[in-house]
């Protein structure tokens, strides 16, 4: 496609006139941010802040970089002297400070998507930016430790009985698994070639969404390669953040038996351990290869006689022309660990508190989690992770999971401009001026034009958050 009179392309047409629309948002910034600096300059207690002239700086935003200048001024205090930017104390310009929370939450979301070097890629095609796969992983490193610090408040507050979260729900649905991951460098001489990272997920019921479809409601998630007791205490954080467990009269824990996964298991609740039933079927299936025996065991479990199945694998065990003895023994012992749980919940006749608006079904979906939360992103594709990146990513992708990233990278700084700045400038024009503009030279880059500042533009009421 081209524009005839020109010969232009409309792709080559189309690039110019973002390029066009991003520079003009770069200096209508620059203007707003030295125009709330001379402000503070002439609001400020000049005994006590001095003018010592102006210093550059420069935000990376969507639109491209913003260099502005703003004023330095000497501080005096017990013979001490120290410098401070206003304005930087003003929006919260602080540490690093390079780059714009909207950029930062775009680099975020890109890389939960895709490896840092495609979301450097992704990230500089869309914005006026150009980034490496470098400054991607920094970001995501930053915000991660921040995001860390939360949660390890929240795993204090949960212990101390003082949780935030509002949901309220009798009945907490909790499932837990693990993925095994490559480490690289230094974790990998530390803990080996691969290490399980531990996963947890809870929810209050589900909702229909299609004709045979469910979601998940009020889902929260944490992983961590971390220690079990450690693990514990972050997702009871995670938990109290989001549910009043005041609340919770039950618990209903699904995982395939792994003794980390009972050790989490809150004693202040009643708990009913279930054994996850695909691991459990897949046990029978791995262990037994004969298809009349894998018959019998799983008709027995459906009908609830679990005594009968461990009677059966003993006798099974027992006789002397049985050539899969060691294999039956590794099931049997596999079984009688999880005895408690070889059951499903929903078939226990458990009196479960009803709730209004909630769909209680059959729990089981952790393996669907574990790819979509981590395995998609985390494993495959030679992907290798140290530690500390590993747990970063992981926390971001949890969040993404359960639809509470952007929320979560808003609270991490409040900054917003004074509320002028979102006042919206408009300019009157008449349908009889519009041709005057057409093909008569007009670049859409004339100043004082209409610029969208509306309350509903995020990116101007977030242009001071940091990507610390």
């Amino acid at each position: 496609m081209s524009i005839a009179e020109n010969g232009v392309k409309f792709k080559d047409l189309e690039k110019r006139i973002y390029k066009k629309v991003c520079e003009y948002g770069c200096e209508h910034v620059k203007e707003m941010l030295e125009e709330l600096d001379g402000e503070l300059g002439a609001k400020r207690d000049k005994k006590k802040y001095r003018s010592k002239g102006k210093r550059k700086k420069v935000i990376k935003t969507i639109m491209g970089e913003v260099e502005f200048s703003r004023t330095v001024y000497e501080v005096v205090k017990s013979e001490i002297k120290s410098y401070v930017y206003l304005l930087d104390e003003e929006i919260e310009l602080t540490e690093s400070g390079f780059f714009s929370g909207l950029l930062s939450e775009y680099i975020v979301n890109a890389s939960c998507e895709s490896t840092y070097r495609n979301a450097a890629k992704a990230v500089t095609e869309l914005t006026g930016q150009s980034l490496s796969h470098i400054a991607a992983w920094n970001i995501v490193q930053q915000i991660g430790e921040k995001i860390n610090e939360k949660e390890a408040e929240q795993a204090k507050r949960a212990k101390r009985f003082e949780g935030t979260g509002k949901l309220e729900s009798k009945v907490l649905f909790e499932e837990k698994d693990g993925i095994w991951l490559k480490l690289q460098g230094k974790s990998r001489k530390e803990y080996g070639t691969s290490k399980e990272m531990k996963l947890a997920i809870a929810y209050d019921g589900a909702k229909k969404v299609g004709k045979n479809r469910y979601s998940l409601t009020n889902k929260v998630a944490c992983a961590n390669f971390e220690s079990v007791s450690a693990f514990k205490a972050r997702t009871e954080g995670v938990i109290a953040s989001a549910y009043n467990v005041d609340e919770i009269e039950m618990r209903l824990l699904n995982g395939d038996g792994a003794e980390w996964i009972k050790h989490g298991v809150t004693e202040e609740y009643d708990v009913y351990f279930q054994l996850d039933p695909f691991h459990r079927n897949k046990a029978i299936l791995t262990y037994v290869t004969d298809r009349e025996k894998q018959k019998l065991l799983s008709s027995l479990l459906y009908e609830g006689r679990c005594g009968d199945v461990l009677s059966c694998m003993e006798a099974y065990i027992n006789c002397s022309e049985c050539q899969e003895k060691a294999s039956l023994e590794k099931l049997y012992s596999y079984f009688n660990s999880n005895k408690d749980g070889l059951i499903e919940v929903h078939r226990r006749k458990l009196d479960i508190p009803a709730q209004e608006g909630k769909v209680y079904r059959h729990m089981g979906c952790m393996e669907s989690n574990i790819f979509t939360i981590l395995g998609n992103r985390m494993k495959g594709r030679r992907a290798c992770w140290s530690i500390k990146g590993g747990n970063n990513l992981a926390r971001m992708l949890c969040l993404k999971a359960t639809n509470r990233l952007s929320e979560t990278l808003n609270n991490l700084s409040q900054t917003v401009l004074p509320e002028r700045y979102a006042k919206e400038e408009r300019i009157p024009m008449s349908a009889s001026k519009i041709p005057l503009r057409i093909g008569k030279g007009y670049n859409g880059y004339t100043k004082g034009g209409a610029f969208p500042a509306t309350a509903n533009y995020e990116w101007l009421r977030n242009i001071g958050k940091t990507a610390w």
